[in-house]
């Protein structure tokens, strides 16, 4: 066995960038943990710096942006319409401070605080604030940047921060006093797509209720009984549904996809035994229902009964989305806001 001889041990690196601060560390951090804010509110936080040598600036800016991103999806559109699939950003935010003037930070851990007020520069068209919303063709973000200039021969220092944008207090609506439920019911003539052969000479019922309208602080809720089935039934779930739309060009193209799936029920079901329905909505993930002109924001609620059947041992994977012949399912469309 051959062992290379240690190389030579060396005093300094083998190239040494000037313009780079060795060790440097910056980060931010707010003062309210949660990151969650509404309009008119004041934002405060600080700039935390960690060095291990004095560096000088020119000057310390934080600067606060919201944009709107809408880019359609490879498979979504066609050949010709995905060459245009990224959309201009809709810019909802752009304000900068400067919170020091020029000047030099020692070494060690040194905070620098600052604070603003969230509202629209004067010259903005827009007047309200869209929710932060994270889905999988429009993304509604708000950062916050702070950055370091220390001129052009030297790299600025800079960190970035997301927070969370809420409607304004005085844009929300009261909670209905009475909840507003809609019935549905699953049979093989609700159903669009080909079924087994036992479930179209069979009978399946099943019947139900659920909100149509639920607050984003609040589950969504109702309950499934199935009546009668010939065929022994495998799972029920519950899938949460974004339907996102981009205009593009003179049309608007429209994407749903999940965004969470619940199972209600595991394996044959007792005949009318009513199951309860309660889905937690997702931070985050789940805005008010929007339309914003050039884009919107929908949710739909989608009930799935899978029966047992050994043509669905064969795709263990299948999207619960996707039709097949031993699934049937409804969906209905579900307003989301804040109370």
């Amino acid at each position: 066995m051959t062992v290379s001889p240690d190389p030579p041990s060396r005093p300094f690196p083998l190239f040494h960038e000037p313009n780079a601060t060795p060790m440097s560390k910056i980060e931010l951090s707010l003062s309210r943990p949660s990151r969650v804010y509404r309009l008119g509110e004041s934002i405060e936080g600080k700039i935390v710096t960690v060095l291990t040598s004095p560096i000088s600036y020119q000057k310390i800016v934080i600067t606060a942006t919201g944009t709107v991103n809408l880019q359609i999806r490879a498979g979504v559109t066609g050949v010709i319409d995905s060459l245009y699939g990224v959309v201009k950003p809709i810019r909802i935010l752009k304000k900068s401070l400067q919170v020091a003037s020029a000047g030099k930070l020692g070494p060690g851990k040194i905070e620098t605080p600052f604070s603003f007020t969230l509202s629209p520069q004067e010259n903005d068209t827009i007047a309200t604030f869209y929710e932060t919303f994270h889905g999988g063709n429009i993304s509604i973000q708000y950062l916050i940047t702070a950055d370091v200039m220390r001129g052009y021969l030297h790299k600025s220092l800079s960190a970035a921060l997301e927070f969370i944008v809420e409607n304004d207090r005085a844009n929300l609506i009261t909670s209905p006093q009475l909840l507003e439920f809609v019935s549905f019911y699953i049979t093989q003539d609700t159903q669009k797509h080909q079924l087994l052969p036992e479930l179209l000479t069979g009978c399946f019922r099943v019947t139900g209720k659920i909100l149509t309208q639920c607050s984003l602080k609040d589950p969504i809720t109702g309950d499934l009984t199935v009546e009668a089935s010939a065929v022994p039934i495998d799972s029920v779930d519950i899938q949460l549904l974004r339907v996102e739309s981009i205009l593009s060009g003179e049309r608007f193209v429209t994407d749903t996809s999940v965004i969470q799936t619940t199972q209600i029920a595991d394996g044959d079901i007792c005949r009318s035994l009513t199951l309860p329905i309660y889905v937690l909505l997702p931070r985050l993930l789940v805005c008010p229902t929007l339309f914003a002109g050039s884009f919107s924001i929908e949710f739909h609620v989608s009930i799935t009964v899978s029966f047992q059947s050994q043509l669905s041992k064969l795709y263990r994977k299948s999207d619960l989305r996707t039709p097949r012949p031993w699934m049937a399912m409804v969906t209905i469309p579900l307003k989301v806001y804040r109370t």
